[in-house]
């Protein structure tokens, strides 16, 4: 008899020591973005971080520098931009561009353009249009980086169609904080979709956060991005459980994978939260072998507070 108590003692010790272990692993999500970081955005709390001081491509999350520049400069918002043939090579337009050569919208459309839709086009007439052309306006995004206290950041220009364009997931959080304060980027930016005249037709154009457009979300904030070299980024201000959070998620290689970790990080800090099912033209793929994942840095430790650049 005492041996099977014993037997039993151990069984129960053995599970509690599983359950405990369980209940570790559900305390920070297994995300498959290569470097990100999410903290309390009140607080500057970190929650969950890797990578987080690597320095690496952001694709167009650029363009949230873009807009704040172009805020920033004053300039009027209702005076119409033409699109040029410069503008239209500088963003490798293809030849069918939904802001083709020749189309006349306001500042205030194409800083919209550039922040829901991602629009290459709208980003570069923005940097053309600003005093002094595009060299001020680079000038003015990494003086803003600078003031911003993004030490690990490079702009080149406008788009983020450049590898050159560079930051850290902990640079990134600052950008997204001080960007939230804009009224206008809040509002662009987790726009579900919008109709512009285009050269005399009406043209829809819809968010590239899939998210925003899913309406299960709360967002203040939103910017994806996406090239070879930076793989699919996502940066969001949003509120998870009363909680407003800065989700940072860079170097996503899968379509949706950038989508899943916010998920993830969602069903983490708010159990009762069933993310959708995939989209039915993924679900319907047939199933490959994973790409594998390139670790572009190795992982770093990572500060455990957030420091937010001083109020200026």
């Amino acid at each position: 008899m005492t041996i099977l108590r014993r037997l039993a003692s151990l069984l129960a010790v053995a599970a509690l020591a599983g359950w405990v272990a369980g209940a570790t692993a559900a305390e920070e999500p297994t995300l498959r973005s290569s470097a990100f970081l999410v903290i309390d955005a009140e607080t500057g709390e970190v929650l969950h971080a890797k990578n987080a001081d690597a320095i690496v491509p952001i694709a167009s999350i650029t363009k949230l520098m873009t807009a704040m520049v172009t805020i920033d400069a004053g300039l009027p918002l209702d005076e119409p931009i033409t699109i040029t043939a410069d503008d239209a090579q500088a963003a490798k337009a293809k030849r069918r561009a939904r802001l083709p050569v020749g189309a006349t919208l306001t500042r205030a459309e194409l800083l919209q353009l550039a922040l829901m839709a991602s629009e290459n086009v709208a980003a570069v007439a923005l940097g053309r249009a600003y005093p002094g052309g595009t060299d001020a306006f680079v000038a003015a995004m990494n003086a803003k980086a600078f003031e911003l206290e993004m030490t690990g950041s490079r702009f080149v220009e406008t788009t983020g169609l450049s590898s050159e364009n560079v930051s850290t997931a902990e640079d990134l959080a600052r950008l997204v904080r001080a960007a939230k304060d804009y009224p206008l980027i809040a509002e662009y930016s987790t726009t579900p979709s919008a109709e512009y005249t285009v050269r005399g037709r009406r043209v829809a154009f819809a968010n590239t956060n899939g998210l925003v457009r899913g309406h299960t979300w709360e967002i203040g904030l939103s910017k994806t991005g996406f090239i070879n070299a930076a793989g699919r980024c996502l940066v969001m201000q949003a509120t998870v459980a009363t909680r407003s959070l800065i989700i940072v998620l860079l170097d996503s290689w899968g379509k949706y994978t950038r989508i899943g970790d916010a998920n993830r990080i969602r069903q983490w800090l708010e159990p009762g939260f069933v993310a959708p099912a995939a989209p039915r033209s993924a679900a319907a793929r047939p199933k490959t072998a994973a790409k594998p994942q390139t670790q572009r840095a190795p992982e770093v430790r990572v500060r455990k507070q957030y420091s937010a650049p001083t109020p200026r």
